[in-house]
């Protein structure tokens, strides 16, 4: 046996295991996730994110924070915290299912809870009703997907619909803040 083996066996095992963890986080097929395994995945992102809004290169800056409050019972993300178009959304278990309620600068409040096809790469959001709100004409958030790509890596997706119908997709790729 050569003395650069275990070099090269070490090299391989490490490559496996990057080549294993990308795989786990680029898999869309990966097995559901409970609501209480999805609301844990939403307590890890507490902090800081930062990024582009629309295109991932040239698209408007955006700072998102995620904050576990109400003695770890809720997480509260802020979109473009600080700002006149701050808005909020409050993650929680209710009876079992994991839920939300967006607070928009639009004046309604949308929620939505976490639909059973969602994974631990993709939490996929379905609306559920809302306040201040007529779904059938008003504009509104009316689903959404937290893509989790990578430990410090979001690729979030909210879908606005009018009269109905999907009439817009807004894309958030963030990077938490170091």
């Amino acid at each position: 046996m050569s003395r650069h083996m275990p070099k090269v066996i070490i090299a391989l095992v490490f490559c496996g295991l990057v080549a294993t963890t990308a795989m786990a986080f680029a898999d869309g097929s990966a097995k559901p996730v409970s609501a209480q395994e999805a609301f844990a995945l939403l307590k890890g992102l507490a902090g800081e994110w930062q990024g582009k809004v629309t295109d991932r290169e040239k698209g408007p800056a955006v700072s998102v924070t995620y904050r576990v409050t109400a003695n770890g019972s809720a997480v509260l993300e802020t979109l473009f915290p600080g700002t006149d178009h701050e808005m909020l959304t409050l993650y929680h278990l209710d009876n079992g299912k994991l839920v939300l309620t967006h607070y928009c600068a639009m004046g309604n409040q949308p929620r939505m809870e976490l639909d059973p096809a969602s994974n631990a790469n993709r939490l996929v959001f379905a609306f559920a009703g809302g306040t201040n709100l007529d779904p059938a004409k008003d504009i509104h958030m009316h689903q959404g997907r937290i893509g989790l790509v990578a430990p410090e890596r979001l690729e979030n997706e909210w879908d606005v619909f009018r009269d109905g119908a999907k009439i817009n997709t807004n894309k958030f790729f963030l990077e938490r803040k170091k």
